[in-house]
């Protein structure tokens, strides 16, 4: 059979290498400024733009989507052509695809830091950057699922499997939890509102994690660690068995998120039995990685892309035995809302997706220059460097986690909480939050050595733009059944392996949403409960502005530690207006869902304008501007059309009387502040500020919650 002949394209790969590195030095920067931040506030700058709360967001997804995401882009560009054996079904669609997800990171950038957020964590972006995401999303997968179809390689290798899932269910999730009622260009309210919208959301972010961190991941590491090590995967049966199992089991595990809150009790058990279930297929992915380096592990000794695999592929099995863990609901009761889940989280992140990545680039580069590595001495010294990193930031983070939980819940021989001041644990871990910044930098460190070496190494080298290769044309009509339990005569067929896997995503989530929002009992009202007032309305959207919710959560569990720190627990009927949910997912502050009414708002109004005078130790930054910014009032009406449109029963034409009622509770706020000799004017943000948190739990105050009985 008569060849033919192609080329690989390097050039878009070149490009995703590039943002990759750009992005992963300046998300790594963002994240070593808000540790800092944790450690001395002074270092928010009193700047509404370069706040904790808002910069924490812009470093979550600087590093999620702009670093890893232009690595999972370049890894994929890189390896599925070679493994399909044809050039990317379309050069054009793959520019549309570079330059429309750089521009969607800088609009992230930019309206991040100005406040623009929904607040829903790794989805904070705006109504009109998530269609800009789901059109790119689009051409990507179109361009990748027409190079499959168009492919010269008959045998859809395991990696291309995990591609397609993360294609399909990156789509899903997306565009399931981005549902949202605009208000503004600037400015929408979820579609779901609190039980509902916190299932969604984290049924998102879990699989988010799962399929955006993971999958693409996985499928790297099935194509560059057998390269790299030039040995054959351990079993391809393994494979197999790692792939379906994965897809299906990982969709159900969403709800170990919200074990003890206010979701009902029965989704929050599907969510503990198959993140159980979830360690099989990813000890069996992790061994499968390990095992494909028998009889090299001294060629790991020496190649330096082999180290950085290596304790890749252990942070990810790690990650993946500690998150089933962190599941159970006894262990989830000890580390939920504590600094474990920040080691835990970035256990994952810095280990498996960064040291990945930093291997990928550091085989790519000499290959792509064709050229040898400038300095495989200042590759080992960043291996070294990183590790360290990871060390000094996750320990930390653990033992902190850990005197968090016991100060919270310690009690006296009398029965009383030893320290009910949620500062006093505050100071006892900043230490820890100072060597963690330690780890962060040191990370920081090692990839800017990285940058450095490849850099020099591209110099050294002459970049092969168009790599010339040739291979037979794919044979039609012809089906394989050698091996894998006939697997192969899916893998013959692209599309339909993309339905099944499609379906295997749909099931858990599926059963688990579709209850929750249609029957009424898993969110019982409350009849006390009402909407927000329009004031009150502004205040929260203020507060969701400045990421409160990054540091605050408003969920109490029902412990006894918490019940007698915070008030009566959280009932699922208190959220039924909430549109988004603002449980929160880590306490580096108090909880507030009782906050309302338990101090003046003389004591708010000082807190918010400087914290540590108010609250000594404090590490939460002050909010100057909220002070001289008013609220624009010519929204209102559009924010209670759009709740409206969402189903909060305000009645038909409130909107044109929200005016009168928002500048009469305005006033008396601040009559209030005047009368402690406090001059300021009603349309002031921290009027509408203080009356959302002089709200935040009040409603069920006196009301008689018989049958509303504990859900734990």
């Amino acid at each position: 059979m008569e060849l033919e002949k192609f080329s690989y394209d390097n050039k878009i790969v070149k490009a995703f290498m590039i943002a990759t590195v750009i992005f992963g030095l300046v998300g790594m920067l963002v994240g070593l400024t808000a540790a800092i931040q944790l450690v001395y506030p002074i270092f928010n700058f009193d700047l509404q733009y370069t706040s904790f709360g808002r910069i924490r967001p812009l470093h979550t997804n600087a590093i999620i989507f702009a670093f890893v995401g232009n690595a999972m882009f370049a890894g994929i560009y890189y390896s599925m052509q070679r493994l399909l054996k044809t050039r990317m079904l379309s050069d054009t669609l793959s520019w549309i695809h570079f330059w429309g997800w750089q521009l969607i990171i800088l609009a992230a950038a930019i309206t991040l830091p100005l406040g623009l957020t929904t607040s829903k964590e790794y989805a904070e972006l705006e109504w009109p950057i998530d269609i800009a995401i789901t059109i790119i999303w689009v051409v990507f997968g179109w361009n990748m699922i027409g190079t499959i179809i168009k492919r010269r390689e008959r045998h859809m290798y395991v990696s291309i499997w995990f591609y397609i899932a993360t294609f399909i269910t990156v789509a899903v999730l997306h565009v399931v939890n981005s549902f949202a009622i605009p208000v503004t260009f600037f400015k929408s309210y979820s579609w779901y509102a609190g039980v509902q919208d916190a299932l969604v959301q984290w049924w998102y972010g879990h699989n988010a994690v799962a399929f955006f961190l993971t999958t693409p991941f996985l499928g790297i590491m099935y194509y560059y660690l057998p390269k790299a090590a030039n040995r054959p995967v351990y079993s391809y049966r393994l494979s197999i068995i790692h792939f379906w199992s994965l897809i299906f089991i990982y969709i159900w595990a969403g709800p170990h998120h919200l074990l003890y809150t206010s979701l009902p009790d029965w989704a929050q058990s599907l969510g503990v039995v198959f993140s159980i279930m979830l360690i099989a297929p990813s000890w069996g992915g992790m061994l499968n990685g390990l095992m494909t380096l028998r009889g090299a592990w001294d060629r790991v000794r020496e190649d330096v892309v082999l180290k950085f695999m290596v304790v890749a592929i252990t942070a990810y099995g790690m990650a993946t035995l500690e998150g089933p863990l962190l599941s159970l609901k006894n262990v989830n009761a000890i580390a939920h809302f504590t600094d474990w889940i920040v080691a835990h989280v970035h256990v994952g992140g810095l280990g498996w997706n960064g040291f990945m990545i930093f291997a990928i680039l550091y085989w790519m580069v000499p290959r792509m220059w064709n050229t040898k590595l400038y300095s495989t001495k200042l590759a080992n010294t960043h291996f070294w460097i990183g590790t360290l990193g990871i060390i000094f930031y996750a320990l930390p983070m653990y033992v902190s986690g850990v005197v968090q939980s016991l100060m919270w819940k310690e009690f006296n021989a009398e029965g009383f909480l030893v320290y009910k001041n949620f500062l006093e644990t505050t100071v006892q871990i900043l230490p820890l939050h100072a060597l963690r910044a330690i780890g962060g930098g040191l990370y920081l460190t090692g990839a800017i050595m990285m940058t450095y070496n490849l850099i020099k190494t591209a110099y050294a080298g002459n970049f092969v733009a168009n790599e010339e290769t040739e291979a037979a044309p794919l044979v039609k009509n012809y089906i394989s059944t050698s091996g894998g339990w006939h697997h192969r005569v899916l893998e013959n067929k692209p599309v339909l392996f993309t339905v099944l896997s499609l379906i295997a995503i749909l099931i858990g989530g599926a059963i688990e949403m579709v209850p929750t929002f249609l029957i009424k009992s898993n969110v019982p009202t409350i009849t006390s409960v009402k909407p927000y007032t329009p004031l009150e309305l502004h205040g929260r959207d203020i507060y969701v502005r400045e990421g409160c919710v990054n540091c605050h959560t408003q969920m109490i569990r029902p412990f006894r530690s918490e019940t007698e720190r915070y008030g009566e627990y959280s009932k699922a009927g208190e959220f039924v207006y909430d549109h988004p949910f603002l449980w929160g997912s880590k306490r580096t502050g108090p909880d507030l869902h009782r906050i309302g009414s338990k101090y003046s708002n003389t004591w708010h109004y000082n807190h918010m304008l400087a914290p540590d005078a108010v609250s000594t130790g404090s590490i939460m930054p002050a909010y100057p501007w909220l002070f001289d910014q008013v609220i624009d009032k010519n929204e209102t009406s559009g924010k209670i059309s759009a709740m409206r449109k969402i189903g909060v029963p305000y009645e038909i034409g409130y909107e044109n009387a929200a005016g009168d009622e928002l500048e009469k509770q305005a006033e008396n706020i601040s009559a209030t502040l005047k009368a402690d000799g406090i001059e300021v004017v009603p349309d002031a943000e921290i009027i509408a500020l203080i009356a959302y948190l002089q709200r935040l739990g009040t409603d069920i105050k006196g009301e008689k919650t018989a049958g509303l009985k504990p859900q734990h």
